[in-house]
């Protein structure tokens, strides 16, 4: 566990805070403990590592939470293989960060449910509203930010996903 939490830049006991369920963890630091075991963010999450079809109720989604940005639910049942899917919620005025961040280069999809976001690519910003979406790479710095007064939801499809160890800020 010490090594583990020396690679991920994390104190030993905010990690075994975080695996009893003591402790929640920034999307920077789940980021960095997934890149610490070499596995992927969704990784960290308890499923079932079948390869049958399933169904993956909402209320079973694994939750990928951050301190004080968007609370995002894996769609897509880990391992992943060929595409990840998140959903998101944005709460008024949260972000994935002030600094724009990539992520290898993987196809990204980004796509608003309802709600009105921020979505910046490479320095220009883009207004989005509920049914627009919009594609790039995950190598151009990117960032997304709810601009209004109610709680955004929004989905994201990564393709391939991204290894955990490749994340920038």
């Amino acid at each position: 566990m010490s090594r583990v939490a020396k690679d991920a830049g994390v104190s030993v006991s905010f990690l075994s805070q975080l695996e009893r369920g003591k402790s929640n963890a920034s999307l920077n630091s789940l980021r960095a403990i997934a890149s610490a075991l070499s596995v992927t963010l969704a990784d960290l999450f308890d499923q079932d590592k079948s390869s049958a079809p399933g169904v993956l109720r909402a209320a079973d989604r694994p939750v990928l939470r951050s301190m004080n940005g968007p609370v995002k639910y894996l769609v897509t049942r880990p391992p992943l293989r060929a595409v990840e899917v998140t959903v998101g919620e944005f709460a008024p005025g949260t972000s994935t960060g002030t600094k724009p961040y990539t992520h290898g280069d993987s196809q990204e999809i980004f796509m608003v449910i309802s709600g009105r976001m921020l979505f910046e690519v490479d320095g220009v910003e883009y207004i989005l509203e509920g049914g627009d979406s919009m594609e790039f790479y995950s190598s151009q710095a990117h960032r997304a930010e709810n601009l209004g007064s109610t709680t955004a939801q929004v989905i994201w499809v990564v393709s391939p996903p991204t290894p955990p160890d490749v994340i920038q800020d």
